[in-house]
């Protein structure tokens, strides 16, 4: 069966204008897996926020306490002592300029990128190609940090960075299609728990207005977002 029916036999499998809750939308997703690799499990939140005010352009990082059920590729920017602490908490690219007009030249290797503090003077170069990416450092994040090693490692066991776009939708990685159900559930409330913490008080209205959960290759599946008030 080619791809085309694949997909045209998964839309036929549910109801695309049904708000299911979020197990049953996650037990979904699992049933209609086609691919022969293992998906990555994606959610996509549209958040009742206007990210042209500072305050409302929510942005942040979650440690999975599932993991990411796979493992992510991280370069550090850092110099002298911090370069063998990098390497040791299990960075794939320690170094500095050289990265830096590595990455001017067009590669792009890796998924994460932290650095210490006194290197952003050099990351900072890296605005126009990191930015649209996501992969900018900042101390928001936990990404720009004296304490590298910590950091390196945490974005290995399946830390989350997270922002919402120029429309307010957040979308972000949080397992596996191979992953339980209950384990997909924990992952995403962790997530979402921390976001409804991170209101802002100018946010007026539905804060969590629309919720979809897909897998890499899968049809988007709604799940009723009255489960997260």
């Amino acid at each position: 069966m080619g791809r085309g029916k694949n997909i045209k036999k998964a839309y036929d499998s549910f109801d695309i204008d049904k708000n299911y809750t979020l197990k049953e939308a996650i037990s979904l997703i699992k049933e209609l897996k086609y691919s022969k690799f293992d998906e990555t499990f994606e959610l996509a939140i549209n958040l009742g926020v206007d990210p042209r005010h500072a305050d409302q352009n929510i942005r942040g990082a979650v440690s999975m306490p599932n993991g990411l059920g796979k493992t992510v590729k991280v370069l550090a920017f850092c110099q002298g002592e911090n370069e063998s602490v990098a390497k040791e908490a299990g960075a794939d690219y320690v170094g500095g300029e050289d990265l830096m007009k590595k990455i001017q030249g067009g590669w792009i290797d890796f998924e994460r990128v932290v650095a210490t503090p006194d290197m952003m003077r050099v990351v900072g170069r890296l605005g126009k190609v990191l930015g649209p990416r996501g992969m900018m450092p900042t101390p928001k994040t936990g990404t720009v940090t004296k304490n590298i090693g910590e950091a390196i490692k945490e974005l290995k066991a399946g830390k989350v960075q997270f922002k919402v776009d120029k429309k307010g939708v957040l979308h972000a990685p949080v397992g596996k299609v191979s992953f339980t159900v209950e384990k997909l559930e924990e992952n995403i409330m962790t997530l979402v728990d921390l976001i409804k913490k991170m209101k802002p008080t100018s946010a007026k209205g539905t804060y969590i207005k629309k919720f979809t959960v897909s897998s890499t290759m899968g049809p988007g599946i709604k799940v009723d977002t009255m489960e997260f008030k």
